[in-house]
This record gives C-alpha cells, structure tokens and sequence, in this order.
C-alpha cells in the first residue's frame, strides 16, 4: 500500500463536492444556452433535467463501486480489479483522454477569456502564465487547492444569482409577477422530441468530471463512505446550478431571436441583462470558474497518472514519488503541466473531441463493470430489489451513455479509434515483453 493511501487522508466531503463541482465548471451553462435553445426549441431547462437524469444512473454506477474499491483511480481501478488487467489497461489508456486533455482545453479558454482583456498580449504567453501559475498551486497538497476552489466556486455562484435577481427584477417591473411564476421555461407547447434527445445528449457532456471525484480516494477522509456520496452530490449539485440557471435564462430568452450568433450567445445574455459593466464583471468570474476547472482537472489527471505508474502502466519511478512537504504527485503534476502547455499548438474543437470519447469510454465501462460485479458474478439471491439495482439501473446507465456515443462527432470516433489503437499497441509490447502490468499497490 503506498505511502499516500493510508498517511494523508486530508479532505473533507465538503472538499471533494467542491473540487468536483470546480471541475464541472457551473457557469457553462451560459455558453452552451444558444446552442441547446436552438436544437430543443427553447427548453433548455427540460434538456437539463432530462441530461440530469441520463447521467445519475452513471454517478450511481460510479459511487456503488467507488465503496466496493474505495482506492483512487476512477474507472481505470474499477474495470482492472472486475475485467482484469489488459482491459483495464484499455479502458485507463482512453481515460486519460478525458483526464490529461482536460488541463489543456482550460488553457485554451483561459487564452480566449485572457485576449479579451488583453489583447496585446501574445496567445503563448498568456497560456504559459496561466498554465504555469495552475501547475505551481497543484504543486502544493490537495487541501490549499480544495480551500482555493471555495473561492473560486463562490464567485461565479453569486455573480449567478445576481443574474437571476436581475432577470426576475426586470421581468417583474415590464409584465407583472405572474410571468415570472410561469412553467413556460420548463415547457412551451413543443412537442418535438428528437429536439429534446439531442440538446439532452449535448448537455450530458457538461456533466463531465464528476467522476474524476474518484481519483481522490486516497486522500479523502474515510473515503469508502464520503467518496460515493460525493460523486452523487457532485452531480445533484451541478446538475441544479445548471437547471436553475438555464430556467431564468430561458424566462428572460423564450427563443434564439435576439442573439446575433446563437453558438457565441453568452456575452450577449448578460448584456441585456445587465449592462456592459455587468458583462466584463461576468466575464472575469467565468474566467475564475475556468481557473477552478483547471485546478480540479489538472489536480485529478495528475493523480491518475500516479495510480497508473505505480501500478506499471506508464514506466519509471519518476511519477509515483510523493513530496515529501506536500504530499502531492510531484512529477506527476510537473508532467500534466507540461502537456497543457501544448495548449499552443492545438485547436479547441480537437482537443474536446478526444475528451468526448474518453469520457464514453469510461462511462461505458463502469455501467458494465457493476452488471458484470454484482449482477453476474455476485451470489446474492434473485429478487426485485436486486434485480433493479444490479442489472437494471446500470444497463439503464449503459443505454443512455450508448444514446451520448451516437450523439458523437465523427471526428471524436475517428480519434478515439486511433489513440485506443495506439493503446493496444503499447499494451501488446509490455506482453510480448513480459512486464508486469496492474500491479495493485493497494
């Protein structure tokens, strides 16, 4: 067992739903509304409830084994100790997609957010400050990151309920009370439901990074009871922040026609709602919700590049040491940095579509390991309660991931393939040469 399992369990649960709601970064919503309103005819809210639900059965799938394998590692540590480890190898190589791509796709919004502010600033140098100053915080342990993150979580949730205020202010004062107490936002008379699956399937992805929740297992306190809960009460939490949100966003904009450009809507909805001043204001608060999504992200790609190091995957000593101050993957942390500096060189709509297929993979992957766990392989007796809970609620799960893989752009599928491809080749090479692969040091 090393050292970080059993010695420096330092964050609470409050802490672990905080860094997770950090990662799903909240004020998303704003920047995904146009497009959503657009594909469901003005139901955003209903697209979040039902996206809400589609992703629950997963979170659960997630919290069930996260207390049956309460150490660090996410789907990577499920499927190696259900599936074995070649297929674990697998399912731990796609999962780094989501993991070490995450770091850089922050980057490169923190490059848009920052030009904004300063434009004479050169795209590299503001990349490298930004990545540089993620890197150094993540350097130190995990509990100055966790206390950073109520900062930086609590600024942009107030800044959205100042919205809210000024959405249910204005529309009070020009149409009365009674069209701020309507169900409109929820429903408006549509009834096109292919509409609603497919903004559903959009915002599933806005859900993504609850389960990087999981890899910090090992430094959470008693973390077979708190890491489950906290999976679920990431989602739970997130997942209300994004439906009220997307409720009074929808009361003030029932369709799309005052946006210039429905995919850029964001700077336009606070605009007119709250003046030029309160646009730059937000503006700075989505670029502090980034900074908390870089700091989460960085923080659980770094920890799972320690677990597969020491478990053999990925070679060298070099990244399962542990500081000796700080406790952190040091190395490791060095490493995810240094990958999110090629921030320079990618393009944003690359590097989310290789997110996208990695975090399918590992959606898929832990919906199956709970059917196979406790619906195939356990012993306990046949009866409802356990039908519904180990065969139907995660084959539930594994039918509406099945629903956001179809949903995939082509380009996502064409590069997934050709990194899960690369993966079997690296995996082929430490059979042929007989190293040892999923060496659990837990």
């Amino acid at each position: 067992m090393n050292e970080l399992t059993i010695a420096h369990r330092q964050l609470s649960f409050i802490q672990v739903v905080i860094i997770g709601i950090a990662y799903m970064t909240p004020m998303t919503v704003f920047d995904t509304f146009g497009i959503v309103s657009d594909l469901t005819s003005g139901r955003v809210p209903l697209a979040y409830l039902l996206a809400l639900m589609a992703i629950m059965f997963t979170a659960r799938s997630y919290s069930r084994l996260a207390a049956f394998y309460p150490y660090s590692g996410s789907a990577y540590t499920y499927v190696d100790h259900i599936c074995g480890s070649k297929i674990g190898f697998i399912v731990g190589w796609g999962t780094l997609l989501d993991f070490i791509l995450l770091p850089m796709i922050n980057s490169l919004l923190s490059e848009i957010y920052l030009k904004a502010l300063f434009p004479n600033m050169p795209s590299w140098c503001l990349i490298f400050f930004y990545t540089v100053l993620v890197t150094i915080i993540n350097c130190r342990n995990i509990r100055f990151l966790a206390n950073l993150n109520f900062i930086f979580v609590g600024v942009p949730l107030i800044l959205i309920l100042i919205f809210i205020y000024l959405v249910v202010s204005d529309t009070t004062h020009a149409h009365g009370l009674a069209d701020v107490l309507t169900t409109k936002p929820l429903y408006n008379g549509v009834k096109d439901i292919h509409g609603l699956i497919s903004g559903s399937a959009v915002l599933c992805f806005s859900f993504l990074g609850f389960d990087a929740v999981a890899t910090l297992s090992n430094e959470t306190k008693n973390a077979q009871k708190n890491i489950p809960r906290a999976i679920v009460a990431t989602v739970l939490c997130g997942g209300l922040i994004f439906f009220i949100s997307a409720w009074f966003i929808q009361l003030y904009y029932p369709n799309n026609s005052q946006f210039k450009d429905p995919m850029q809507a964001m700077p336009e909805i606070v605009l007119y709602v709250g003046g030029v001043f309160f646009q730059f204001i937000f503006l700075i608060a989505i670029l502090i919700n980034t900074f908390a999504s870089a700091l989460a992200s960085h923080a659980s790609a770094a920890r799972l590049l320690f677990i597969l190091s020491t478990n053999k995957i990925i070679p060298g000593k070099l990244f399962s040491y542990l500081h000796p101050e700080y406790h952190s993957p040091f190395y490791c942390v060095l490493l995810v940095g240094f990958l999110s500096l090629s921030a320079v060189f990618f393009r944003l709509d690359t590097a989310v579509s290789l997110i996208s297929f990695g975090a399918m993979t590992a959606f898929s992957s832990v919906n199956l390991c709970v059917f196979i766990l406790f619906g195939l392989k356990s012993e306990q007796r046949f009866n409802i309660r356990n039908f519904y809970n180990n065969v139907l609620l995660p084959l539930a799960g594994f039918f509406t991931v099945m629903i956001m893989w179809i949903n995939l752009k082509t380009d996502s599928l064409i590069l997934g393939i050709c990194w899960t491809i690369i993966g079997i080749f690296y995996l082929t090479y430490l059979v042929v040469t007989k190293k040892r692969i999923g060496e659990q040091s837990n």
